[in-house]
Order: structure tokens, then sequence, then C-alpha cells
């Protein structure tokens, strides 16, 4: 049954300002007013947020609000308009005519008023890192799907004030605070309002300082179960092995938001902060905090390599549309190259766990048939319509660019240091990358591949055409013998597999993955079939590893699945749960000349 929620009035008062072309007396631009936003959480129960403000309109007879459809560094429209409820404006305690005339905008006729106030809820009970959370504990508040702003207005002032319920004492954003009293926030735009998530509830603070910046590692939830102290030291040598990688810190200060209590959720970055969502046993697992520190390692090299480094096509933003470009594989690949390989050089990640984690996505890519399909540009570029919108068909025709520019990355470094006999690196690409393109403009893909061919010493047109562009196999080869690498078999389980994915849904078993040439598709079965049992024993769908255990690969069976309410059976033989061929291991053959390559690659000398 549907849970029935108290509702509450999210009120937002929208300061509405002359343009910022307007002049003062002395003829000298005038800074715009501020929109200032007032944000209260009187039954956070509900999971709905309230916020008021007062700002000038500078006489207009209307103005037009908007709110993004997106959040910049998830690409996906998400139509965060959806959660508003409730749009009214008043002006001087009269009511204003308000309608919407997109579906994300909303326009005020303001009958000359010199303010406008303009009210709205926002529903928040979504726990992701690019969404609104509210509850009794906590809230957790992102910028695109909760401020509308004026439309023609962005570069203005923003201020954020927090009216916190009673049993909540902290508020932490990378916002500037403002005088006059705690949980007061101010914004230079409104891309830095969306660039600033804010978590406020009663996280435990843990404060450091590099370079004499400070930095903040914020646990919400840490509640005794999260080892924050552990935590901020190995958090704080990520960010000294990364200041050491670029050269220098570009912010004032650095805050890291860790959501505590759910296991899966990832990581955003931000110009100045981060909110990764993290598991309460999270320090207590060896694999799941490893996973932590790569995850927020990686949200760190983001600081440069992202939100200052940055294709062309990824600023200034349009929020109300797709920012399509054909580089997230440099964005978010190499991001994660590097998010392993500086956890390592920190040594905060042993080289058996560095290489397992490479072996992984090294399997993950060349065991996925789309690579033969779509290139890393392509996948890029079709990030909006294909990464965040996977179906049973996705693994055939389409590839992450995450892998495979991970991927990518470990073939170039190993490349570029041949072909300069170790004197250069990826390292090096990046640093003149960030020199040259991590102004206000940006990079194209091929100002990117240029400043790679720069660094190279030659041309690296041939491998861009073939592993950039094209969907041709990679080669290893090089890159083995540069570093004396080498891939080992590992064995297969030789236990019975269905040769599927599936998904427990509140305890339905159901298949999210059906590979293209497996018995399990030549047999029928289909993504969002529920499986119902095997050989007329049912199976729940916590069980299937363990009911599997009970058959040899090869067997027969016979699946009782329900498909859109209609029962039926399927017959087909069990494959074998599949072992791997590219586990990276050090070649007991390799040379010295490929062992110093090999310890200048993981521990560079400072």
């Amino acid at each position: 049954m549907p849970v029935k929620h108290v509702l509450s009035a999210l009120l937002v008062v929208v300061a509405l300002s002359p343009s910022p072309t307007a002049q003062t007396a002395a003829g000298s631009p005038r800074t715009p007013d501020a929109i200032r936003y007032t944000v209260s959480f009187p039954a956070p129960q509900t999971h709905y947020m309230e916020v008021t403000a007062t700002v000038p309109t500078g006489g207009r007879r209307d103005v037009e609000l908007m709110m993004p459809v997106w959040t910049p560094g998830s690409y996906l429209v998400r139509e965060y308009q959806r959660n508003v409820e409730r749009v009214t404006a008043t002006a001087s305690g009269r009511s204003l005519l308000i309608e919407k005339s997109a579906k994300n905008r909303w326009r005020v006729t303001t009958g000359g008023a010199s303010a406008v106030t303009v009210s709205y809820r926002v529903f928040a009970h979504e726990m992701s890192v690019r969404t609104n959370w509210v509850d009794e504990n906590f809230a957790l508040i992102n910028g695109a799907p909760t401020f509308m702003t004026l439309t023609d207005g962005t570069v203005r002032p923003h201020e954020v004030v927090l009216n916190l319920p009673a049993t909540w004492s902290t508020s932490n954003t990378g916002l500037r605070a403002m005088p006059g009293g705690a949980h007061r926030y101010v914004a230079a735009d409104f891309d830095t309002l969306v660039d600033s998530p804010i978590v406020a509830g009663n996280a435990a603070v843990h404060e450091f300082a590099v370079d004499g910046t400070p930095h903040y590692l914020v646990n919400q939830g840490e509640g005794g179960v999260f080892d924050g102290a552990r935590a901020a030291k190995d958090v704080e040598a990520l960010i000294r092995e990364q200041r050491r990688f670029w050269g220098h810190l570009p912010y004032d200060k650095y805050l890291v938001l860790n959501v505590i209590g759910q296991t899966r959720g990832g990581g955003l970055e931000h110009k100045n902060s981060t909110v990764v969502i993290s598991g309460r046993n999270t320090t207590s697992a060896r694999n799941a905090y490893s996973a932590f520190l790569t995850l927020v390692s990686h949200e760190l090299f983001h600081t440069w390599n992202g939100k200052r480094l940055r294709p062309v096509e990824l600023g200034p933003f349009d929020y109300e549309s797709e920012a399509l470009t054909r580089n997230l594989w440099v964005v978010e690949g190499i991001t994660d190259y590097y998010g392993d390989l500086l956890a390592h050089r920190a040594g905060l990640i042993t080289r058996d766990e560095y290489f397992g984690n490479m072996s992984a996505v090294i399997d993950e890519l060349q065991t996925t048939p789309g690579r033969q399909v779509q290139s890393v540009e392509l996948a890029s570029y079709d990030a909006w319509i294909r990464y965040y919108r996977p179906d049973e068909n996705s693994p055939n025709v389409s590839i992450s660019y995450y892998a495979k520019g991970q991927v990518l990355a470990f073939l170039l470094d190993a490349r570029i240091r041949r072909m300069t006999s170790g004197a250069k690196s990826l390292d090096d690409v990046m640093r003149a990358a960030y020199a040259r393109y991590s102004g206000a403009r940006g990079y194209t893909a091929d100002q990117f591949r240029q400043i790679a061919e720069q660094v190279a010493g030659a041309p690296l047109t041939d491998f861009w055409n073939a592993a950039v562009r094209g969907t041709e196999e990679l080669d290893y080869s090089e890159a083995l013998a540069t570093f004396g690498l080498r891939f080992t078999q590992r064995a297969s389980t030789g236990r019975a597999a269905l040769d599927v994915s599936t998904r427990n849904d509140s305890g339905r078993l159901v298949v999210t993955g059906v590979g293209l040439d497996t018995s399990a598709a030549a047999a029928g079965l289909r993504q969002d079939d529920e499986i119902l049992a095997i050989d007329e024993v049912r199976v729940r769908a916590d069980q299937l590893g363990r009911r599997l255990e009970q058959f040899a690969p090869g067997a027969k069976v016979t699946l009782l699945i329900a498909r859109r309410d209609q029962l039926m059976r399927l017959m087909l033989p069990l494959g074998t749960e599949p072992g791997s061929k590219w586990d990276l291991d050090v070649d007991p053959a390799a040379t010295e000349a490929q062992h110093a390559r090999l310890v200048a690659w993981l521990r560079p000398p400072s």
C-alpha cells in the first residue's frame, strides 16, 4: 500500500533584479541583485522541503523562471520538475498570475511589482548523488533538482539560508559562508549553486589541511560504524598524491560529503566538493573500503579533469538540453584510470589490488560484444540515450566509456612511455592539456589528440583511428611488453551457470540481461522475465546460486517463468561459470628494463 505523507510546502522566494548590464550612475556595470532562497524542513519525515526570500524585479511586467532538467556530470535528462508542486507567486501580499510556459519553466506576471515571491514544494526522496533526499535524520540537497532561477539572469549571486529542524546541528557545502549566523551561504552565480551540494543533519566532520588549504571529510551517518578518523587520514593521503600529480590545488577549500547507509550510490564531482554514498560497513570490509578509496580518488581527480579541464561542450552549461560530446572517455575513463592508479601510488591499495581492478575492467570490455559495434567516441556521444538507459540488448551493441576509456588510458600511457624511452607519459599529457585548456573554452577531440602527440613526439593517428574512433580489437602486447606484464588464465569454478544477469526485485528473481549468443537467448529467455522455478522446484531471488549448485554444467533444465503475468516453460542447457583470461600479473621473465618501467609507472619519483 502507498504511504500517505503529510504534505508541507516548499516556498522559494526568488529575487529579481535589473539585467546584468545595468549601469550605476557613474556608468560602471552594476552587480545584479541576488536571488535569495531560504530552505526549511518543518516536517522532514514527509520528505518535503520549504523555502522563502525577497528580491527586486527591476520593474519588468513579467519574468520567467527555469529549473534544470539534468545535473552536470550525470548525462541524462531527468526532468527534475516532476517533483515540483503547487507553484504560486505573490507580491506585497497579493496573488500574481504564474503559469507554466514550458515543461520546466514558469512565467510570472508581476504587474510592475518591485518584488515577487514564488512558492513551491519539492518532493525529496530519491537517494542518489544527483537528486534530493530528506528524512527525519538529514537532507542531501542538490542544486539542479531544487532551485528555480531566472532564465535570463543566472549570472548573479544566489543566496541560500537553511532553517534546520531543532534536532539538526550541521550543514556542509562548498558554497561560501555569509555573515549573519550559521547555515547561510552564497554562490557567485547559478553555475556555482548547481555545483555545490549541501548536506544538513548531524554529520561528523573531520578537518585537515594540505598546503595550508582546509579539507573536510563530512560523514553523515558515521554513527560508530564507519571509522571516520581512519578514512580522513587516507583521504588526506589521496589529496596529497593528487596535488603531487597536478602540482597545485585549484580551490580554497574542499569537502568530501560522504552519505553513509547505502551500499550502492557512487559519487559525483564538483569544483570544490564531491558527494559519495557508502555503506555502513565500508571501513570494516577490505574490498568495500578499497572501492571507497578508489571512488574518492576518482572524484578528486575530476577536480582537475572534468571540472576545469573539460571538453568544449561541457560549459557554459545549457541546463535545459543535452550537452553532446565525444570526449566522455577522457573525462570519465581516464579519470577512472588515475583514480585507481593514484590510490596505489598513495600507498592505499596494493599492487595486487590495483592489478585486480584493471583486470576486471579489461575482462568487462573484452567480454562485451558491443566493443565491436560501438566506438568509445560514439559511446561518449550517445551517453544520453544509451549509457544511463541500458536494456537487454545493450551489451550486444554498446560499451561503457568508463571501461574502454580506462583501458585506453592504460594502453596510451604505455605507448607514450615506450615512444619516449620513459621520458614522458600520460601524466605529462594530462598536465599539458590542463595548462593549455583548463580556462574558459575547453578542448575539442582533435585538440586532445594533438596534445598527446606533442608529448609523445610522434603521430598517434593509427591508435586513435583504431581504438578511439574505431572498433578494432585492442592490442595489449605493447603495454604488456613495456611493463613486463602478462595475462594469466583464471580457471573457471566449474559450476553450472544460467548465462544471464538477474536482480532481486523485492523477492522476485528478475532477468536483467541476456547475452546474444547464449543458450538462454536461444531458448527464448528475455529481459524482465521472472524466474519462478527450475525443474518444477521453486527458486527464490536470493537462492539462485545455491539452486544451480545442484546441477552439472550442460545439464538440461526446465525454467518456469512469468512474462507479463503469463506463465510459460523454457528448456535450456546450463552453461559453465566462466573464468577469465585477462588477469594481469608480472611476467616472471621480465627484464630489468621492464621492471624499471613498471616501478616508474606504479611509483614514480616525487
